[in-house]
């Protein structure tokens, strides 16, 4: 089990590929780097992609989050990706997102552009960010709190796995018979590691999403991410409203969006080979 130590926590990773071009995958909110489980096989050998556990996630360090949970902020994650850049000794990367992680992404880029190249964003949380009410915060509490419900939370992000009518609130997802039994031992194999989520995960992350939504902080800044960026948004995504990436793809200078026909929020759990494919068309 590889572990970086940066400055203020231990970041356990996982590196694939023996290629010379040096990638960084940031996994979203709730996650973790195994979220690429299903991917590595397929990416081409001449890309070099380092994946890791933010803080709080996965097998990293998970330190006591503070009252506000300060140190589980955004900007926090946002300062231990470029650390963890660092203590890999690489001057620059280009970067593969999802979901939260392109918010993460996109703070590093203010703060240091020029350790970034080119950017694939997969369902990306915006710089918009997500609001999230009481009620929003209660699911959170209660998928915490339950391994069953945090099971019918997470099926909302690949619904393409699951029955249709078994994605109803009060249901027990069923897989479709369409699903592989990989795609089903990733699935429950992911829930697990929900277990080991930091309260600075579970409820910090939530309330910086909220604050930046209401603050509008990083909304009117897209026009200082001139990197070339890919977003990737499925047409069956539950969790980014389509309007957001639209939103996101206008006001970048060199982007361009991919509606995606098949998939929800999770491409790189619904249709691996695809995502690995889009990876490989973008970075080779």
């Amino acid at each position: 089990m590889p572990t970086l130590d940066t400055e203020t926590v231990r970041l356990h990773y996982q590196s694939h590929g023996q290629g010379s071009r040096a990638l960084v995958f940031v996994h979203g909110n709730l996650g973790c780097l195994q979220w690429m489980d299903l991917v590595w096989p397929w990416l081409s050998p001449a890309l070099r992609v380092h994946a890791y556990d933010w803080r709080g996630c996965g097998d990293s360090a998970k330190p006591a989050p503070t009252a506000d949970y300060s140190n589980y902020s955004l900007e926090t994650h946002a300062t231990d990706l470029i650390a963890f850049i660092d203590a890999l000794g690489l001057e620059r990367v280009d970067l593969i997102t999802h979901s939260t992680g392109a918010l993460i992404a996109d703070i590093a880029m203010l703060r240091a552009p020029e350790r970034f190249g080119e950017i694939l964003a997969l369902d990306p949380v915006t710089p918009r960010s997500l609001p999230f009410d009481e009620q929003a915060l209660g699911l959170f509490q209660a998928m915490k709190a339950d391994r069953a419900v945090a099971h019918a939370g997470l099926a909302t992000a690949a619904p393409t796995l699951f029955e249709p009518d078994s994605l109803q609130a009060g249901q027990a997802p069923r897989y479709r018979a369409a699903s592989t039994p990989e795609q089903q031992a990733c699935f429950e194999t992911l829930v697990d590691h929900t277990r080991k989520l930091s309260d600075g995960i579970w409820f910090g992350i939530p309330q910086h999403l909220n604050r930046l939504h209401h603050s509008g902080e990083f909304a009117g800044r897209l026009g200082e991410l001139p990197q070339r960026r890919r977003i990737l948004w499925g047409e069956q995504d539950l969790w980014i409203p389509r309007a957001d990436v639209e939103a996101m793809n206008a006001g970048l200078p060199n982007a361009e969006l991919r509606i995606l026909p098949g998939v929800g929020h999770a491409m790189n759990l619904e249709a691996p080979e695809d995502f690995a494919a889009q990876v490989n068309d973008f970075f080779t």
